[in-house]
């Protein structure tokens, strides 16, 4: 019984951790005690989106598993980073990286700060992430900010 209650308990964390890796924290606490979610209407927030100088060239010359290989160790990288800043990250597909900050927690008027600080570690910590063909080149990373 302790034995089912210990693999009940870790599969319990997979999950909430899968959950909140999916959706906002505010979301899925709303959602586990079953209520609604209603959507909601910012009028300040400030997005980073970014993607990878060159992808196409560099996913070509690379085997499928190096471009996984390569993506996941960059957003490893990024999502330990952005946890330093008030800030959520909305979606990655591709080497597309998109980020927001004021949103789903309102932080007044520090959104863009958080971006723009978090953008410059970013683009900094870019350089960490090695070409898998070429270990000696280094990635690039073209970022934009919107705030409003």
């Amino acid at each position: 019984l302790k034995e089912k209650t210990e693999d009940l308990e870790r599969e319990r964390r997979l999950a909430e951790d899968l959950l909140h890796q999916m959706l906002p924290k505010s979301v899925a606490r709303q959602l586990k005690k079953g209520q609604k979610v209603e959507a909601e209407n910012y009028d300040q927030v400030t997005i980073f989106f970014s993607d990878i100088v060159g992808f196409t060239s560099i996913a070509a010359s690379c085997t499928p598993l190096q471009v996984i290989e390569m993506l996941n160790n960059l957003y490893v990288c990024f999502d330990s980073r952005i946890e330093s800043y008030d800030v959520y990250k909305v979606e990655t597909i591709g080497d597309a990286y998109m980020v927001a900050s004021g949103l789903p927690e309102r932080n007044s008027v520090n959104h863009a700060d958080e971006i723009a600080k978090m953008s410059l570690d970013l683009v900094a910590a870019v350089s960490q992430v090695p070409v898998p063909h070429t270990p000696t080149d280094r990635l690039q990373l073209r970022a934009g900010i919107h705030t409003g």
